[in-house]
């Protein structure tokens, strides 16, 4: 009999574990959140206990729900958040408890010493690394050492998200092309470290992991951790990927020319091919996929459903109103919202935004705007600030008139219309929306094993559930606003040097 696959998202929020059989079909899920913390500007940490406990946990809570065989579990994999850095010490033990994530930012004054002495657009085209520089771990690693030089002199390797929580459950430490290629030490090309980027950084090769292929099985769980959780002996651990090549692996974007849009905390326009899409004003990024022989590249927007989640609590503080609602009550505003305009960069800029000091803004609040204005003008700055960097991806490659929308963001029937209103092509919602990084982490785990001989059966699970056509009607508006939205994100890039020297 085939064995089930448990496969973990372990993303930005928290964890979801989810458990899928060999059709790849999920049987069942369950989530387990963690804490952000945010000691000092610019620094965003997570614990590693933290993430411990909540992969133990929600894999718990997941065997132990009505009708899951644990026994039939024969791999784990997963999906891990990029661009980590957990310094660990001869014993494979981590040295900090707290540790950078994706989005800290600290490494600012690396990251400018570096680009004195090697060259920006030499860096960019060779990594194809298109966040903001300090956030990628080669300047994490660089801070590191500059900050705290007696745990730096003790590290002899750097991990991963994912990685360090494959390092717990099978004891052997391994990354995959994905997860290494948001290093900021990657030769997209040459699919390997590069040498000539960590001489410059004066960074020892040894510090990063072997790179195995993502669907390579690293190990078997060890005893005390099967035991525990009530786990087979044999059960395998999958090298896994970084989770915007799983979600992408997961939302059937994984040949020539496919093209999804993912709606989350953050969001992202993602388009597959054999080589980088590279732009030196633009700064698309992109990761080694999952798969072999194939790139994904990206423009996107850094705060979306944070955006939302943040003017939700502003306007409705103490009030237990569920997503659900806020859509409801922002479709009782007019598209347009009544000249109401939201720039969603509160939480810092893509490079093509402005960058991680530019922030975001209302305009156009007038004493006639109530708050369903207000949500539907947010919803729809996503949704613009999105429509800006599909056009420049429209304009580097090749991208499908028919998207694909996954994530949170893909639950509303009202954001699935404004973005195909705003984003000017047809929004397909299928049956994979928010499942579609653990789903593409358990397809790894499929291969691995030997359940499948391809990836092919991904495009099977996705059953259309829902599509949406560009509004010929808002058409007009829809053009205005964006040449309104355009003006008002350039006035917040203009503004950033000014309002990053007014914070405290």
């Amino acid at each position: 009999m085939a064995r089930t696959v448990l496969a973990l998202d372990l993303g930005t929020g928290g964890v979801k574990s989810a458990l899928y059989d060999a059709s790849g079909v999920c049987l069942a899920e369950r989530v387990q959140t963690y804490r952000t913390y945010f000691p000092a500007p610019g620094l965003h940490e997570q614990d590693l206990g933290e993430w411990w406990d909540a992969v133990l946990s929600s894999i718990r809570a997941l065997l132990g729900a009505e009708g899951v065989d644990r026994s039939s579990v024969g791999a784990i994999s997963i999906s891990g958040h990029s661009l980590g850095c957990i310094p660990l010490g001869d014993d494979d033990q981590p040295l900090m408890q707290r540790v950078p994530i994706w989005s800290d930012a600290r490494a600012d004054i690396e990251a400018e010493a570096f680009f004195r002495r090697f060259d920006y657009e030499r860096w960019y085209g060779l990594t194809g690394n298109g966040f903001p520089a300090p956030l990628y771990p080669i300047f994490k690693i660089l801070w590191l050492k500059a900050n705290h030089p007696a745990i730096f002199a003790r590290t002899r390797s750097i991990a991963g998200s994912k990685d360090f929580i494959n390092l717990r459950l099978c004891g052997r430490h391994a990354t995959d092309p994905s997860y290494a290629s948001g290093s900021g030490a990657y030769d997209l090309h040459a699919r390997a470290f590069s040498d000539e980027i960590l001489d410059a950084a004066g960074v020892d090769r040894s510090l990063f992991p072997e790179i195995v292929p993502s669907t390579a099985i690293l190990g078997t769980v060890l005893p005390g951790i099967a035991a525990e959780l009530g786990l087979p002996a044999d059960v395998v651990v999958v090298a896994g990927g970084v989770d915007n090549s799983c979600m992408a692996l997961g939302a059937r974007t994984f040949s020539e020319g496919d093209f999804y849009g993912s709606m989350g905390s953050s969001s992202w326009l993602t388009i597959s091919s054999a080589k980088p899409v590279l732009d030196s004003r633009v700064r698309p990024f992109a990761f080694a996929h999952v798969v072999p022989d194939q790139i994904i590249s990206a423009t996107s927007i850094f705060s979306s459903g944070t955006s939302l989640a943040f003017v939700k609590d502003m306007l409705m503080p103490g009030e237990a109103v569920g997503y659900d609602e806020v859509f409801t009550l922002a479709a009782s505003a007019p598209f347009g919202a009544n000249g109401l305009l939201f720039v969603p960069t509160l939480g810092g800029g893509t490079s093509l935004e402005g960058g991680q000091d530019v922030r975001g803004a209302f305009v156009g609040l007038d004493l006639g705007h109530d708050r369903a204005d207000m949500l539907r003008a947010t919803i729809e700055g996503i949704a613009l600030g999105l429509r800006v960097a599909l056009d420049e991806l429209r304009r580097l490659a090749g991208v499908s008139r028919t998207m694909t929308i996954v994530g949170g963001g893909a639950r509303s029937a009202l954001m699935r219309q404004v973005l195909a209103d705003m984003l000017d092509c047809t929004i397909v919602k299928t049956s994979i929306d928010q499942q579609s990084a653990s789903l593409g982490a358990a397809a790894l785990a499929m291969v691995a094993t030997g359940n499948w001989s391809d990836m092919s059966p991904l495009i099977r699970l996705h059953g259309v559930e829902d599509r949406h056509e560009p509004d010929a009607r808002m058409a007009d508006l829809a053009g205005r606003m964006l040449q309104a939205y355009r003006a008002a994100a350039e006035a917040q890039r203009s503004l950033a040097p000014l309002l990053s020297g007014l914070r405290a």
